[in-house]
């Protein structure tokens, strides 16, 4: 899985760099950002500009993750949402739960770093 981690006023930035992001490479990009969350970085922006599609699984991985960071009191946000990955946030109604920003610098704003 290609993923990289970067660090912006207290926020963890993930950037998913794969087309495709669906089984098998949730299982390490799940543990990646868990990883994050309990090492006391709650705050995460996942930015998914590269990814163009997403399943079932995708959707409901985000979900636990978007809980997770909730519960460590912090938060899970998406920038460079693609089209058909937004169509399917919002077909399953994840979109009322995960912020999704335009870009990357309002989505670091609205965590009031």
């Amino acid at each position: 899985m290609n993923l990289t981690t970067d660090h912006a006023q207290g926020v963890a930035i993930i950037r998913v760099q794969e087309s495709r992001l669906m089984y098998p490479l949730l299982s390490e990009f799940a543990s990646t950002v868990t990883g994050l969350i309990s090492s006391g970085e709650p705050k995460l922006l996942l930015d998914l500009s590269t990814v163009t599609y997403v399943d079932s699984a995708t959707i409901g991985c985000l979900m636990d993750l978007y809980r997770q960071a909730t519960a460590a009191g912090g938060a899970l946000k998406l920038t460079g949402v693609q089209k058909r990955v937004e169509t399917m946030l919002t077909m399953t109604g994840a979109h009322n739960f995960l912020e999704i920003h335009a870009d990357e610098p309002s989505a670091i704003k609205s965590f009031g770093a």
